[in-house]
């Protein structure tokens, strides 16, 4: 699992998203945007962020440090703002913390290089069905003069429907993917010689590595996939089954 880090003291909310994260200071001494599971969104935002997070980081893409922050309520005795309060008060246990990148600016549409970067995050976002990087909302940072990219949570959208039960993997696997507002689309000529690449790096056993690091509390149980064993089973079934397919897979013309 991710490392576990005790929060110290809540700094501040982030009010650009309607989930309202917040800056948080943890006892390992680091500042996190935590990512609450008592928001409205629920506990499944939260295993989309490390899922394909961590896919991120297996791609070679950059992306903040993931670490699982354990709140006291306690903390909401100290909080003036009631919206906060009641937030704080509903996620006791264990969240989502973003390494918090002091300094970074948003993605301005300067990108160097050879398209390589850009390549490899709009394949990411295509086989994780990522929703939620457009010129609206890029969801991608600069920082010292990297590309970074951050908020996965509108991904792997199938894990919604499961509440009446786990659905079939080959139904995701075959589900094209609409690139046309995606921030990084006109950068990306070199997908296809990427696809072959990441392909052959994401294969089952990184896939199974990658989501044994989501914490078994916000694995909650569904008909189908009563344990967390049986769900982390279950989106390695539904990613592998996309990955068997290039339905998702945009074709992008060269300039």
């Amino acid at each position: 699992m991710i490392p576990t880090v005790g929060v110290t003291r809540y700094v501040t909310p982030l009010r650009e998203g309607g989930s309202l994260p917040g800056i948080v200071e943890g006892d390992d001494l680091g500042t996190y945007v935590c990512k609450f599971h008592g928001a409205g969104q629920g506990a499944r935002v939260l295993v989309a962020e490390i899922i394909v997070g961590e896919l991120a980081r297996k791609v070679g893409l950059n992306t903040p440090r993931l670490v699982a922050l354990d709140l006291d309520p306690e903390i909401a005795r100290y909080e003036a703002d009631e919206e906060v309060q009641d937030l704080l008060n509903a996620s006791a246990g264990l969240n989502l913390g973003v390494d918090f990148l002091p300094g970074a600016f948003g993605y301005d549409e300067e990108l160097p290089g050879d398209g390589t970067e850009a390549a490899r995050v709009v394949w990411l976002d295509a086989l994780c069905a990522n929703v939620d990087r457009s010129w609206r909302n890029p969801n991608l940072l600069v920082w010292h003069g990297d590309l970074w990219v951050i908020d996965h949570g509108a991904s792997l959208y199938f894990h919604h429907g499961w509440a009446g039960g786990i659905g079939d993997p080959e139904r995701f696997a075959a589900q094209p993917w609409d690139p046309t507002d995606h921030v990084l689309l006109d950068h990306a000529q070199r997908l296809g010689e990427i696809d072959e690449e990441l392909t052959a790096r994401i294969d089952e056993a990184a896939l199974v590595e990658v989501v044994a690091q989501v914490p078994d509390v916000w694995l909650e149980p569904v008909p189908g996939a009563a344990s967390p064993e049986a769900q982390r089973a279950a989106y390695v079934r539904f990613l592998t089954a996309r990955l068997a397919t290039r339905n998702w897979l945009p074709k992008v013309a060269a300039r």
